[in-house]
């Protein structure tokens, strides 16, 4: 530890960015704007992957009991990017979907559809059947890998996607449904002498399709390129060796295998993804799989595997910290504790210093839409500013504006504004909802902001109508809808209840017509076979007179939740 004033964020800056360094930037035209860009990111996710070749025999996927080195994760996403190219006929730009919990697989398929130039479509897989049924319907999949628990919800509506063809993983062996095959016979047998297929892809061309929450009743994808993803990739790079310098500490690359990831949250989101996934390939760490997350068993494996990260979303850290059995468990190899999804209690902080001397937490912030970060804190940085959110890294800007997009002055709370090569191309086949987000290549957030004289930036509250229930968006429209699918229902509004684990909780208020009755349990039943179960009311009142609107028809949303959480004390 130098004993040294710690050199200013501006210095680190200029240093990490001057020209010859790691971390250098150039300035490039992408869909028509000049922005700037990490000179030194890989193009693409084939070339992410071609690098990970070279870590050879050491463990990249730990699942249970399997274990994946580098070398047999590169031949088997090799061998089926050949396979979905020369067998099914998949094109560049054609999309490939997944959806299965974090299996090793998952992987596989995610980086043989990149590598195939194809984009991959990662589905929530905590969908029901027909969620499932709308994202292979709107991304117009021509592949879907999936699990057994999602071949079995998806069956039944395979007539109505004709052309699909279905790769299932981890099944009984039982007869399948017609154009369902098993990923093991289409791979075959692997080589790990074989070589990814030679595809025009370039960073600025289609990846991914991620599908979020938004403000409209139907989830949005999330079109993002390798750019995007490869930029996060450097983004997070440049983080740690940001904090280490702000910290006093020389901070070489890492050795390949020394860092051991616990995956605590979905591969279908983008933190799990981009941030954990990619970024461990490209850096040759290891990742331990989690099929669900469980308190017990990521301490159990923290120990058996020597985890040096682990995080998630706050709600996931608290359940660590306070379980029972804590004490119990070695968990001396942990170097970092880093969550972002969800704002965190200044009590966490307190808790994570006092459990792992030495070891400050990291927070972030970022959105699928800006294909994970934006900004980082760490180190020195978080102590001083423990309720900050960080500062952007040098390829994105921010701003603060007004209701009409006016910039404003430091301190000031308004919509945070983001511009950058992590921001995403749009939202796929939807031309005016992209305009409206990202219009000028600025992404609207909708998050209320402020930011400092010392550019952290401090997330206030959402400005759009979306609660986050232990990392998971959920569109208040999209569960009120559902909510007016029920006859007895004729007024319905959703808001996000304190949770201290979770974050938030759904809750519903429903006004119900004249003469009509129905319980709490036969409305969350009744929204339960139409939305996945993370997005059911946990609280439901019955209101007797209309909810109460203000002059344009909007619902009094603000005054709801006050009074009712004020009258549940």
């Amino acid at each position: 530890m130098s004993t040294d004033p710690s050199p200013s964020l501006a210095e680190v800056r200029a240093l990490l960015t001057a020209p010859g360094a790691m971390f250098e930037m150039a300035e490039e035209t992408v869909d028509g704007a000049l922005i700037r860009v990490w000179k030194n990111a890989p193009p693409t996710l084939g070339t992410v992957l071609e690098l990970s070749r070279g870590y050879g025999d050491l463990d990249f996927l730990v699942y249970q009991d399997e274990r994946y080195t580098f070398a047999r994760h590169y031949a088997a996403a090799g061998q089926l990017a050949h396979r979905l190219r020369d067998e099914l006929g998949v094109k560049v730009g054609d999309r490939v979907a997944i959806a299965m919990r974090n299996y090793p697989e998952w992987s596989i398929a995610f980086f043989g559809a990149a590598a195939a130039g194809a984009v991959a479509v990662p589905l929530n897989a905590w969908w029901t059947g027909a969620e499932l049924r709308y994202g292979l319907a709107d991304s117009a999949s021509t592949v879907l890998i999936c699990d057994a628990e999602r071949l079995a919800l998806i069956t039944p509506y395979l007539p109505e996607l004709p052309g699909l063809r279905v790769l299932v993983v981890r099944d009984d062996g039982t007869a399948l449904p017609e154009g369902v095959s098993r990923l093991a016979d289409l791979l075959g047998e692997v080589s790990e002498s074989l070589r990814l297929p030679e595809v025009e892809v370039g960073p600025d061309d289609n990846a991914t399709i991620f599908y979020t929450s938004g403000t409209t009743a139907q989830p949005k994808g999330v079109l993002g390129t390798h750019r995007n993803i490869c930029t996060n990739l450097m983004s997070l790079a440049y983080a740690g060796t940001r904090t280490g310098l702000r910290s006093g500490i020389e901070q070489a690359p890492p050795v390949p295998g020394s860092n051991v990831h616990l995956l605590s949250v979905p591969l279908f989101h983008a933190t799990g993804c981009h941030s954990i996934l990619v970024t461990n390939l490209a850096l040759g760490g290891r990742i331990v799989l989690m099929y669900r997350w469980d308190a017990t068993t990521a301490l159990e494996l923290i120990e058996r595997e020597r985890v040096t990260n682990f995080g998630g979303v706050p709600a996931m850290v608290w359940q660590v910290i306070e379980h029972p059995d804590f004490a119990r468990y070695d968990i001396s190899s942990l170097k970092a504790v880093g969550y972002g999804g969800a704002p965190a209690a200044p009590e966490l902080v307190r808790k994570i210093d006092e459990l792992f001397p030495g070891r400050t937490p990291t927070n972030g912030y970022g959105l699928t839409e800006t294909s994970s970060v934006t900004t980082m804190n760490g180190g020195v940085d978080y102590l001083t500013h423990p309720d900050s959110v960080g500062v952007p890294v040098p390829v994105c800007d921010v701003k603060v504006v007004d209701p009409v997009g006016k910039t404003l002055s430091v301190g000031e709370v308004g919509e945070l504004w983001i511009r950058g090569p992590n921001v995403v191309r749009g939202y796929w086949n939807k031309p005016e909802a992209t305009t409206a987000m990202f219009g000028d290549r600025w992404l609207r957030s909708g998050d209320l902001a402020r930011v400092d004289a010392d550019g952290f930036v401090y997330i206030v509250d959402r400005a759009k109508d979306l609660l986050i229930r232990g990392g998971e968006n959920i569109a208040s429209v999209e569960v009120e809808a559902a909510l007016f699918e029920h006859p007895a229902v004729t007024d319905a509004a959703v808001i996000g209840v304190p949770h201290p684990v979770l974050g938030e909780e759904v809750g519903a208020v429903v006004h119900l017509s004249p003469g009509s009755s129905v319980t709490v349990q036969e409305l969350r039943d009744h929204v339960a076979a139409r939305l996945a179960g993370f997005k059911v009311p946990a609280h439901i009142w019955f209101f007797d007179e209309p909810l109460p609107r203000n002059a344009a028809g909007k619902i009094l949303k603000r005054a709801l939740k006050d009074q009712l959480l004020s009258d549940a004390g």
